[in-house]
């Protein structure tokens, strides 16, 4: 098989993991698909001949900077975009333009307390990740949010298969406790 054909064949096998990465990343369909797409071009543009060992943690990494690449666009469009619709103008001749229309509107369909808890455990869960040790965050989410199994992990790791145990285990304690002070229970 040419390098082309197992960066496909790669690429088909983590699209969807990658997409259901970046949809909790992002909470935005959308949003997701693009992200995913530009990390696979990405990819296959600077890494068309890479060793089929090396594309898992290659991919992994571009996607997650694609993922802060977006939450930087998004910070910046909505630190200018929002403040700056409440004082655009309305067309032409209308002397009663309402500010608010250009509020986006929430989804009627989703319950607003349910909106904001799960923003909330999305958060405490988000920066509890952040907080653990290098080794430990990166050995729990290719173990638990990339479903990689003992030996892959430790493989794209670069260590043994007990240190990648030992590094899981503590990151589930650490967050364990991490969330437990937070009052959220998610043991």
């Amino acid at each position: 098989m040419n390098a082309a054909d197992r960066l496909s064949h790669f690429l088909a096998g983590v699209e969807r993991k990658a997409f259901r990465q970046a949809v909790y990343a992002v909470r935005d369909e959308q949003g997701a698909l693009d992200i995913v797409q530009d990390a696979m071009m990405k990819l296959a543009e600077k890494y068309p001949d890479a060793p089929e060992n090396e594309l898992p943690l290659l991919f992994q990494r571009i996607l997650q900077n694609t993922i802060r690449d977006y939450y930087r666009r998004q910070k910046v469009r909505n630190f200018w975009v929002s403040p700056m619709s409440f004082f655009a103008s309305g067309q032409e001749g209308q002397e009663d333009h309402d500010p608010m229309e250009h509020v986006q509107a929430t989804d009627v369909n989703s319950d607003p307390f349910y909106v904001l808890a799960t923003d909330k455990s999305l958060a405490s869960i988000q920066k509890a990740i952040e907080k653990l040790p290098g080794r430990q965050r990166e050995a729990f989410l290719l173990r638990y949010w990339e479903e990689m199994d003992v030996a892959e992990t430790a493989t794209v790791m670069g260590c043994s298969e007990g240190s990648v145990k030992t590094h899981c285990s503590r990151a589930v304690h650490a967050l364990a406790t991490m969330l437990k002070n937070k009052g959220s229970s998610y043991e």
